[in-house]
């Protein structure tokens, strides 16, 4: 069954992916009619999050930025199908980077680094990265795709930007591994998922509520004496992003344990606030919330 799912797909995805951004654009918005207006994809998780994290804002208000939401998602999806044949120029026209001299500054102190983000903007980008901006490998930690085929598609498609996916049942071992061969690498982190209970073991807040949330990409980088730097990401237009690097310059083995975890949940909620149709709100990030935030009035 996964096979022939990937032998109906991929020819479809591969059309896709070689069509001028105008025509894609396009598909984008009809499938965002379709998704939106007929289907309702999601809809209900979105609407409830954005009343858990916004509720200062009004109902009209909220619509608008789900609907405006939405849109960006359906963009996401055809970019993402867009990486199978983008060219490397195309690709760094299209997704720059505000300050890539702190890469240079940080890869000349000689270790590898952590870099944690959020599902914000066009964080599958980001892989543009490794393609000759960087001296360090670039790894992007990831959970398996269930279908293998597909599965191996994506790692096919990283490894034309010089990346490589590692899943997240390989992460430490890979990691160790790559410590003791003096492998320098930037590892990418996309810390702003809800965790499973029975592997929560820390909390912190998120909009005025009570979440758990994953201490990964910290603990590891204690652990391996990695530097670390936080990723904002940035949608200038349709088709167009960003990206600034925010260092941390502290020393993580130094400061208490969940301090650089607390930093990155506060520079996630600026960040979303400042912008929150491009923020990932079709996953259940307040599903364990302890509490729900008070009205604003």
């Amino acid at each position: 069954m996964h096979l022939l799912a990937y032998i109906l797909l991929f020819p479809l995805f591969y059309f896709i992916s070689i069509l001028p951004f105008r025509v894609l654009y396009f598909l984008s918005d009809i499938i965002y009619l379709l998704i939106y207006r007929v289907v309702g994809y999601r809809k209900k998780v979105v609407r409830k999050n954005l009343e858990l994290a916004l509720p200062h804002l009004s109902f009209a208000e909220r619509k608008k930025i789900e609907k405006k939401f939405f849109k960006h998602f359906c963009d996401t999806l055809v970019e993402m199908v867009k990486t199978m044949t983008i060219s490397e120029k195309e690709m760094k026209k299209r997704f720059v980077f505000d300050n890539i001299e702190l890469v240079k500054e940080f890869e000349d102190k000689g270790k590898s680094i952590a870099l944690i983000c959020g599902h914000y903007a066009s964080y599958e980008w980001l892989l543009v990265m490794n393609k000759s901006l960087t001296t360090h490998k670039g790894f992007g930690i990831y959970k398996t795709i269930r279908n293998e085929y597909f599965d191996k598609l994506v790692r096919k498609i990283r490894g034309r930007f010089d990346g490589e996916l590692i899943d997240t049942k390989s992460t430490i071992p890979a990691m160790l591994r790559h410590k003791r061969d003096r492998v320098l690498g930037y590892y990418g982190f996309l810390s702003d998922q809800s965790p499973k209970l029975k592997s929560a073991i820390y909390w912190t807040n998120l909009f005025g509520m009570e979440v758990p949330v994953h201490v990964g990409a910290e603990m590891l980088a204690k652990k391996l004496d990695m530097n670390i730097m936080f990723v904002k990401g940035t949608k200038i237009k349709r088709g167009y992003y960003k990206a600034t690097f925010i260092p941390y310059n502290g020393n993580p083995k130094e400061v208490p344990n969940y301090e650089i975890t607390d930093m990155f949940i506060d520079l996630l909620e600026q960040q979303i606030l400042e912008a929150p149709e491009y923020y990932l709100w079709t996953h259940k990030r307040f599903k364990h919330r302890k509490n729900d935030p008070a009205p604003i009035n």
